[in-house]
Parts: structure tokens; sequence; C-alpha cells
């Protein structure tokens, strides 16, 4: 495995309630749910002050959710980097995987193929793999996508939403997610008039 050994601290259950979402820690390493021994890079998944008991929830950048009891001393714990700390095990990242979704203009088998080939020529053949190829027509048409407060009044005028995107075709909308407490609302892209008077 490739790992660094960092200096850190373990936080008490009172110290990680002082947390945010942006603040660095490292938690216990885990990928599809098999335990490994040494930590990983994290950050909570919402802030500290809203423990209420039971366990903080953290996610590592490696995408694996963590669910810890700080004050556990069976369990790995909550760490911080402290210079003034003691050495742990912090694995590395021997990467980044991409998940592309790639729009080709009249795309056949040839031009799939040639970009394909580009990108392993590009990287290398034995970094750049298929994983998985869903193959979809996509209709030529425009939506318009805004974002709306989740729990919105029926039948007030439209003074929350505001506009997320223009001219976004409908498959990419699945890749976009909205923000906090708010939900997307697609509908048929319609060209901006301008009706103002000239002279």
């Amino acid at each position: 495995m490739n790992t660094e050994k960092v200096t850190a601290r373990r936080l008490t259950a009172e110290e990680v309630s002082e947390l945010g979402l942006q603040d660095a820690i490292f938690v216990s390493a885990e990928t599809n749910g098999l335990p490994l021994d040494c930590c990983a890079p994290a950050f909570l998944t919402e802030p500290g002050k809203n423990f209420e008991g039971g366990s903080f929830t953290a996610r590592t950048v490696f995408g694996e959710e963590v669910h810890v009891l700080p004050d556990n001393l069976e369990e790995r714990g909550i760490w911080v980097a402290d210079k003034a700390g003691e050495e742990i095990e912090v694995l590395r990242s021997a990467g980044v995987l991409l998940n592309l979704a790639l729009f080709v203009p009249d795309g056949n088998k040839e031009s799939l193929g040639a970009l394909y080939s580009a990108a392993r020529e590009a990287f290398g053949a034995g970094i750049v793999q298929r994983w998985s190829e869903e193959t979809v027509e996509v209709p030529d048409v425009k939506v318009d996508l805004y974002e709306e407060p989740a729990r919105g009044r029926k039948n007030t005028n439209n003074q929350n939403r505001d506009r997320r995107a223009l001219d976004i075709y409908p498959t990419r909308v699945r890749f976009l997610e909205p923000s906090d407490g708010w939900k997307f609302v697609v509908e048929p892209h319609k060209e901006v008039v301008d009706d103002t008077p000239t002279i």
C-alpha cells in the first residue's frame, strides 16, 4: 500500500463538535467496506455542532463514509494534523478515477474508437481502460435549467427561482447536483427576446 507517515493528534468528541465541513481530518481507511490498517484523509459530512449522540459521519477523499465514536478507545477515532502529536499511517492516493460522459456529435463506432485510442496514447495503454460503456442517442434539443427551493409554496410567483444554466442538453442534467435545499426544474429552452423599443 502507498502510505505516508503524518504527525497527528486524536480528537475528543467535544473537539470534533467544533469542526466544520472544511476542516481536514483523518479517519480509519476503508474501501468497499474493507477496513485497512491505516487512516485516510477525510471531512465531516455535516458540521460537528449537529452531533446529537450516536456517531460522527466522515467521508474520506476516496468516497467512503465512515461512522466514528471519537471517545471510544477501541476505534481508530478522528485525528487532525498536529506537529506535537504522534505518527500515524495515512493512505495516499494512487491517482484519480475519471468518470467521463462524452458527447460526440454524429457519433459512430469509428469516432468513439479514435477517442479511446487518443486517450490511451496520451496517458498510456495500461492506464486508460473502459470500465463500462453506455451509448445513448442524444436528442437535438436544449433545455433551460432552474433551481428553486425544495419546499417552496405552491401558487407563488418565481421570485426564488434562480437560473442555473442556459442552453443545456438534457443528458448533461444527469451529471449536475442542485444546491443544498434546492431542486432542479427543467423546462424547454426559450430564446430570450429583447422587447426594448428602439428609436
